[in-house]
C-alpha cells in the first residue's frame, strides 16, 4: 500500500463535529443500557457527595470508555470527540470519572461487585453469553495474577510471586461446551498477599451465580440446578490453591474439584508406586506441546496414570477428603550433569492434580485433558491486560479495586455483544480484536425528524457482524445505511 499520486494528502483539519471514531459503542452500550447498567448502578451505589451523583451514568462512562479502549482515566476523553455529545448525553469528562472513582471505599467497592453481577445474569438473560450452561458441563476456573505498578504511591503495591511490584487481581470464569470464558466474579488485593487468600469466598460467591444462572436459563428457581441430574460444576485451579479452605468451599457448594498439586514426600510416594507399575500407564495425545528450554526442544510425548488418594490427611479427619491422584509423565530431556555418562533407562518428569470427578464421566484421560484446560483464564487475564487493566490509574486503593470491577464488566458487555453478531470467529475472539472489528468503525451522524443516521464506511470487512449487532440490540429490520 502506497499514498495516492493521483489526489496526494494536502492538509488535515479537526473540524467536523458530526464524525466519531468508535460508532459500535452505539449497539454495545445499547446492550448495556437495555440490560439494566445504569438502572444497577443506581440503585445499588452510594458513594458519597456531589462527586456520586448520577453513578449509573458515571458507571456506563467508565465501562464505555474500557469498551473503547481507554486503559487510564485521561484515555476516558475518547467519549467527548466528535458527535459522541449528540449521540450520547452529556458524556463526562475523565476528572469528573477520576473524582466519583476516588471516592470510593471497600464498601462501595462491595456495592459495585453487586452491580456487576446482576449485569452478568441481565446479560446472560439477553444474549448467548453462557450458552449451553443450563445443559453441559460446567468450566469453573480461579486464579490470580499481578498487575504491574510502578513507584511507591500505589496503595497496597508490593512484590508478590512474580518478583515484580504490583497489584493482585483474583478473578474467576465459567466457561461452557459452547461458550468462552466470561469473567464471574472479581477481587484486587494488596500485590504481596498469597494467592489463596479469600479464595474460598471467591469460590463461594462463583458458585452462587453459576447456579443462578443455570436456573435463569432453565426458567426455574434459583437452588435446584443440582437436583435434576445435571453434571456438577467443575473448579479447576493450580497448586497454589491446593488448600482445605478453597476446596472444602467448593465441595460445600455442592461442585468438584481439579487441582493441581505440589511434589510433597506424600504425593512423591503416590507417584511411587504408580511408576513401579508400566502397565498402569496410558499414552495420551500431547497436542499442546511444552517447550523445555533447558535442551531447546519440544516435549510432545506423555502418559497418564491415576491411583485413589485422599488429600489433607494430616489433618482432623473432616477436612480429610477422598479422591483421584492424576499423574501425567513426560521424559526429562534435560541433558545430565555428567556429559559423560548415558542413561540406561528413560527418565520422567511428573506433574499431578487431585480431583474428585467421577471416573465414570471422566476417566484417566478425558480427566487430564480436562484439567490442562484451565490454561484458559491465562487467556483471560492476557485479554485484561491488553485491555482496561494495562494500568491501574489511580493511587487509592479503592479506585483501582473498583476500576478492576468496570473492566470486567466492559468484558463481559464486549464478550456478550459478540454473541449478537453471528459470526463464530468473533464470538470467541479477543477483546482487541472485537474493538477493531465492531467498536472502532468510523461513522458520521446526520439528523433527520429528530432521528440520527450513521454513515459508515462502504465495504467495510465486518459489515454483517455490526449490521447483525446493531439489528438486535435495537429491533431493527432494516439496515441503517443505503
Amino acid at each position: 500500500m502506497q499514498l495516492s499520486h493521483t489526489r496526494p494528502v494536502a492538509a488535515a483539519r479537526f473540524d467536523d463535529p458530526n464524525l466519531m471514531s468508535t460508532a459500535g459503542l452505539v449497539p454495545v452500550m445499547a446492550l448495556a443500557q437495555a440490560s439494566g447498567l445504569l438502572t444497577l448502578a443506581d440503585q445499588q451505589l452510594s458513594v458519597p457527595t456531589d462527586k456520586g451523583a448520577n453513578p449509573g451514568r458515571k458507571v456506563a462512562s467508565l465501562v464505555g470508555g474500557m469498551v473503547a479502549g481507554a486503559d487510564s482515566i485521561a484515555d476516558l476523553a475518547i467519549l467527548r470527540h466528535g458527535a459522541m455529545g449528540t449521540i450520547f448525553d452529556r458524556p463526562y469528562a475523565p476528572s469528573t470519572l477520576g473524582s466519583f472513582l476516588r471516592q470510593f471505599t471497600f464498601g462501595h467497592v462491595r456495592q459495585l461487585d453487586a452491580v456487576a453481577s446482576r449485569f452478568l445474569s441481565n446479560l446472560a438473560e439477553k444474549t448467548p453469553l453462557v450458552s449451553g450452561i443450563d445443559t453441559g458441563r460446567i468450566l469453573v476456573d480461579i486464579d490470580d495474577t499481578i498487575i504491574e505498578v510502578h513507584g511507591h504511591g500505589k496503595q497496597g503495591s508490593g512484590y508478590g510471586y512474580s518478583g515484580i511490584r504490583g497489584l493482585n487481581a483474583l478473578i474467576t470464569t465459567v466457561t461452557t461446551e459452547t461458550a468462552a470464558p466470561v469473567i464471574l466474579t472479581q477481587r484486587l488485593r494488596r500485590g504481596a498477599c498469597g494467592s489463596a487468600r479469600g479464595a474460598a469466598r471467591m469460590v463461594a460467591d462463583a458458585l452462587t451465580t453459576v447456579d443462578r444462572l443455570r436456573s435463569q436459563a432453565r426458567g426455574a428457581h434459583v437452588g435446584c440446578s443440582c437436583g435434576d441430574g445435571a453434571s456438577k460444576p467443575l473448579i479447576r485451579c493450580d497448586s497454589a490453591f491446593y488448600g482445605h479452605p478453597t476446596i472444602g468451599a467448593a465441595l460445600r457448594a455442592g461442585a468438584d474439584v481439579s487441582v493441581t498439586v505440589r511434589l510433597t514426600s506424600t504425593i512423591k510416594r503416590a507417584i511411587a508406586s504408580i511408576d513401579a507399575d508400566e502397565s498402569a500407564w496410558t499414552p495420551i495425545e500431547y497436542t499442546d506441546a511444552v517447550y523445555d528450554e533447558g535442551t531447546d526442544t519440544w516435549i510432545s510425548r506423555a502418559e497418564v496414570a491415576e491411583i485413589p488418594f485422599t488429600a489433607f490427611t494430616s489433618q482432623k479427619k473432616a477436612h480429610q477428603i477422598p479422591g483421584r491422584l492424576v499423574v501425567r509423565r513426560i521424559p526429562d530431556l534435560r541433558p545430565p550433569k555428567d556429559q559423560g555418562q548415558g542413561t540406561l533407562f528413560d527418565i520422567w518428569r511428573f506433574h499431578a492434580f487431585f480431583t474428585t470427578t467421577d471416573p465414570d464421566e471422566l476417566d484417566t484421560v478425558a480427566a487430564d485433558k480436562t484439567h490442562r484446560q484451565h490454561a484458559v483464564i491465562e487467556q483471560v487475564h492476557a485479554d485484561l491486560k491488553n485491555s482496561a487493566l494495562a494500568h491501574l490509574p489511580s493511587n487509592s486503593f479503592s479506585a483501582n479495586a473498583a476500576w478492576l470491577v468496570a473492566a470486567v464488566m466492559a468484558f463481559n458487555l464486549t464478550r456478550a455483544a459478540a454473541t449478537l453478531t453471528g459470526d463464530p470467529k468473533l464470538t470467541k475472539a479477543t477483546t482487541g480484536t472485537l474493538r477493531r472489528t465492531l467498536v472502532s468503525v468510523p461513522a458520521r451522524i446526520a439528523s433527520s425528524a429528530r432521528r440520527l443516521t450513521l454513515h459508515l464506511p462502504t465495504h467495510w470487512p465486518w459489515e454483517t457482524a455490526w449490521h447483525n449487532l446493531f439489528d438486535s440490540t435495537f429491533g431493527r429490520n432494516q439496515p441503517i445505511i443505503t
